[in-house]
């Protein structure tokens, strides 16, 4: 080959390339999407190298324009304008144009937590009234844009999406979305008449200390050791797997030789085992319930007597998402297992395992913290099946039996790929999106922290602080949902962890701009995931249009606890009223009060509501009283209220 030759087909190499390049932009950034206004908006993307790359908007007759270095990357800055309803264009052009369409200029919110802040329309969660609130979800100035699930151990430069990126609110898009985002979105939307753009950027069963920065994580008492252990190792993916892979083998082989499922005469795992001792557990359902707050490994089995043709023929057994973590075994022998929260427990059972009549399921369920057990909702992932044969598992006579409390080891050690990691899901789903300006945020998290009070109140409000710094808005309103009441209803419940967290979450009102919206009435004793998202939305949508928007007409809470005077035998409880609280409803038998005498016991009391802002309390069995609480259980019956329906948060006295 010449010369010339060469050189032309060099040419018909590189043109084509260089022509066929085109700017390529953060993956958030998409049609449909709505952009915060009145921010100052920072665009990092990439181009040819050492190209100009022009932004030309439909709202500036002045195009913007920045320089890709020897590696394509480019920045720039632009202002966007106030809200509007119309329809705006961003066209970039490094000599070839990307243009972004249908973009809505109003106001965006990042909704963040676990699976009540994840919890869709329809999908799994199914709030009430869901078929008719998709069937109404016709909306375009609101815009959706869903993160999708994903860890890392370093801070990512982008997010994944579902969805295709920004989409209209519509029919389509709605039943898998957010709940408690739609409904917040949709009561802005009605209120303010200009475009919200909602992100839903969450994950279900996480610990707040996932979405907390390392910098930020290492400060908070309990998480020294681990994320100074990660900078020694310089993050490294390689080096803190193989840590991990040491640590997890020698904490499982100490938790075996402690299990008595393992360690006594006979193995839990085999067909005969003295049950004795075992206690009936619901399934699915948590074991909290039945054995108490168990954080290790519980044990369950059950019998199933199969018919004759179904013996030697593989069969599925499915056990729905187990709270935490499973290994299962049919007839004593292990037929799989997960490693993390959120996995199927669904396994193949070989022909050879399957017998006539008597046949034995034990599954060892390993639990961290909160809750445990077979907790799927759905009950028809409970079963055997076998061709289009099934046998249902829910309902039966499953028994269990403590295994090991984790109560006196070391923390348990999670693979990096686990979402409750620290840090991992701050580093994938939150850390790309911090340059993209957002009005707050919403919160919905703390299931998960229930049992570590103590170490949640400096955590919840460190991450608070953080995420204003990541976002550079150290005034940015962050508002988020206290812990609904679950479990089963009791009157007298003075030990109880879920109202301990409860009060965690609301000491972050210490903080500014910061809100909480009261759940105390709407939750499900049987269903970690109420269905009450509308009225949840409305009540966390009341404090951002009041406290934000500046709506000082809108009430958004109840009076808040003050103090107490104790006169004669009876406690009178008085409120505050802030700036947008209603009085109380005056009510003569108000139920989720406890009183407290010198004997340090506690009693179911009476109460009636006096005035706006006062409630007496007392009991015939309390002659000298101390000290109240009020909602201070995992599930209390509370009807402390306003007209607007807004409820007076759980507290007590005696803290």
């Amino acid at each position: 080959m010449n010369k010339r030759s060469f050189s032309l087909a060099l040419a018909s190499l590189v043109v084509p390339a260089l022509l066929s390049a085109r700017v390529i932009l953060p993956t958030h950034f998409t049609s449909n999407m709505v952009l915060q206004q009145q921010s100052s908006l920072l665009i990092k993307g990439q181009a040819r190298p050492n190209s100009t790359v022009d932004l030309q908007t439909s709202w500036s007759r002045t195009p913007a324009s920045a320089t890709a270095d020897s590696q394509g990357r480019f920045e720039m800055k632009i202002a966007t304008p106030k809200a509007s309803l119309k329809p705006q264009t961003l066209t970039f052009s490094d000599g070839e144009e990307t243009t972004l369409e249908n973009v809505l200029i109003g106001e965006v919110w990042l909704g963040s937590g676990q699976s009540n802040m994840e919890m869709p329309v329809e999908g799994w969660g199914k709030v009430l009234n869901y078929e008719e609130e998709i069937a109404n979800a016709n909306y375009p100035m609101i815009r959706l844009l869903q993160v999708k699930k994903k860890t890392s151990i370093s801070p990512l430069e982008q997010v994944e999406l579902n969805m295709g990126g920004w989409q209209e609110c519509s029919p389509q898009y709605i039943p898998n979305f957010s709940a408690l985002c739609y409904f917040y979105a949709l009561r802005l939307w009605e209120e303010l008449k200009v475009p919200i753009g909602v992100i839903d950027d969450d994950w279900g069963g996480t610990v707040a200390e996932a979405w907390v920065s390392a910098e930020s994580l290492e400060k908070v008492t309990g998480f020294e050791s681990q994320i100074s252990k990660y900078r020694e190792l310089g993050f490294n993916h390689e080096a803190i797997e193989k840590y991990h892979a040491q640590q997890a083998a020698d904490f499982e082989s100490n938790l075996r030789r402690l299990d008595k499922g393992f360690n006594g005469a006979t193995p839990w795992t085999a067909l005969n085992v003295d049950e004795s001792g075992w206690k009936s557990v619901p399934v699915p359902g948590i074991w909290e319930d039945v054995l108490g707050s168990i954080d290790g490994i519980v044990w369950y089995r059950l019998v199933v007597d199969l018919p004759k043709d179904w013996a030697g023929k593989e069969l599925t057994v499915d056990l729905g998402v187990t709270d935490d973590q499973d290994v299962t075994f049919w007839n004593g022998e292990e037929v799989g297992r997960t490693t993390s929260m959120n996995e199927q427990s669904t396994y193949k059972v070989p022909a050879k395992l399957v017998k006539e009549g008597r046949n034995v399921i034990a599954v060892r369920v390993m639990d961290t913290g909160g809750n445990g057990g077979l907790t799927t909702a759905d009950k028809n992932r409970f079963s055997l099946k076998q061709g289009s044969k099934t046998i249902e598992l829910a309902g039966q006579k499953w028994l269990a039996q403590a295994g090991v409390s984790l109560e006196k080891m070391p923390p348990t050690p999670l693979p990096l790929n686990n979402p409750n990691h620290p840090t991992v899901l701050f580093n994938a789903m939150i850390h790309p999106l911090v340059s993209f300006p957002v009005r707050g945020i919403i919160w919905y998290q703390g299931c998960s922290n229930v049992g570590r009070d103590k170490q949640y109140e400096p955590l919840f409000q460190t991450l608070i602080h953080d995420w204003r710094r990541q976002f550079g808005n150290p005034q940015m309103p962050f508002y988020f949902v206290q812990l609904a009441n679950y479990l089963t209803p009791r009157d007298l419940q003075p030990d109880s962890p879920w109202a301990l967290l409860r009060e965690s979450q609301a000491k972050a009102l210490c903080l500014p701009n910061t809100g909480m919206a009261v759940n105390i009435d709407l939750g499900d004793a049987r269903d970690i995931h109420p269905k009450t998202k509308r009225e949840l939305g409305r009540r966390l949508a009341a404090v951002a249009l009041h406290n934000t928007y500046g709506k000082t007409k809108t009430a958004f809470t109840a009076p808040v606890y003050k103090n107490f005077v104790v006169k004669d035998s009876e406690v009178h409880v008085y409120f505050s009223l802030p700036e947008g609280s209603e009085p109380l409803v005056q009510e003569s038998n108000l139920p989720g009060f406890i009183i407290q005498g010198p004997d340090l016991k506690w009693h179911v009391a009476e109460a009636r509501t006096v005035g706006e802002a006062e409630v007496v309390v007392s009991s015939p069995e309390v002659r000298f009283p101390i000290a109240v609480r009020y909602g201070w259980a995992d599930n209390p019956t509370c009807n402390l209220r306003t007209q607007g329906n807004f409820h007076v948060a759980p507290f007590r006295t005696d803290y």
